[in-house]
């Protein structure tokens, strides 16, 4: 190679490595411009989505914006639902530790603002994570502090979604009886705050193990399959304690159905509703 071409050569990648890093910093520059159009209330509707789709690591950066945005403006509420959106991603991870500190943060933010609503969104997620792990006693008492506050504070959505959460607890303990109260109390409580929620899919989900556990294995299968049918065609992505339980029953069907049983009631279950699986199984 002559001189001139190799100084040519040389200008050449100067001039590709030159344009590569404008192009990176024009990049990471469009994404605060983004982040910062954005209001604190999407990024963290975007945070809970990614959370949801198994992306920790955005779900965790995002919280982090609005945490820092919440410190920097005084605003309780952000620091709150950052908080709160930070425990999701420590419980995917059986992080112990790193909930720990979240919850003494909602504490101390409960304590400064005088709202219980925060001690309230610490015991849900402390059970959450003691759930995932398999302490049921652990997470049976702090869903018994989670729906006290949330009733005597009026937080209903709370109030409702723990019957569901904390019947799969009452399921492992062998209680099925309580269970089917739980998930019946689930669904009336739904159907109470909106008349289309009695064909909400995500109750199933504590339907299909309470079947499974109660060896009704045809059932458990039927239910477990429309649960994931109607969780594909209404895009939802079910949280990490909450799918446990639904693996667990589709793996135990597997191993005791044949497969031409299999296929029978997953042809079945292509036109089977909500509100058809809970008169069959639970009324």
């Amino acid at each position: 190679m002559t001189k001139t071409a190799y100084i040519l050569c040389m200008l050449l990648l100067m001039l590709v490595v030159s344009c590569s890093s404008l192009q990176d910093t024009a990049t990471k520059e469009d994404t605060v411009v983004t982040v910062k159009k954005q209001s604190p209330k999407e990024l963290l509707r975007q945070a809970y989505q990614l959370f949801k789709e198994g992306n920790d690591l955005a779900s965790i950066e995002l919280a982090n914006t609005v945490l820092e945005i919440g410190r920097e403006t005084k605003n309780d509420t952000l620091i709150g639902r950052a908080l709160t959106s930070l425990c999701r991603n420590a419980q995917r991870q059986r992080d112990t530790n790193r909930l720990n500190q979240l919850s003494l943060d909602l504490c101390s933010l409960a304590a400064s603002s005088s709202n219980p609503q925060w001690l309230m969104y610490r015991a849900h997620m402390n059970a959450e994570m003691w759930r995932l792990i398999g302490n049921m006693d652990r997470a049976e008492n702090f869903y018994n502090e989670s729906m006290r506050i949330s009733y005597e504070i009026g937080a209903m959505g709370m109030y409702t979604i723990d019957h569901f959460n904390k019947s799969f607890v009452s399921i492992a303990k062998g209680d099925f009886e309580t269970a089917n109260q739980l998930i019946t109390k689930y669904y009336a409580l739904r159907k109470e705050a909106d008349s289309t929620a009695a064909e909400d899919a995500y109750g199933l989900i504590a339907l299909a193990y309470l079947l499974e556990q109660q060896e009704h294995y045809s059932g458990a299968h039927e239910v477990a399959t429309v649960t994931r049918r109607l969780f594909k065609e209404q895009n939802l992505f079910p949280e990490p304690p909450d799918e446990k339980p639904l693996i667990a029953v589709e793996n135990k069907v597997s191993q005791v159905l044949d497969s031409e049983t299999l296929a029978r009631i997953h042809k079945r279950s292509q036109t089977q509703s909500v509100s058809g699986l809970l008169t069959k199984y639970l009324e």
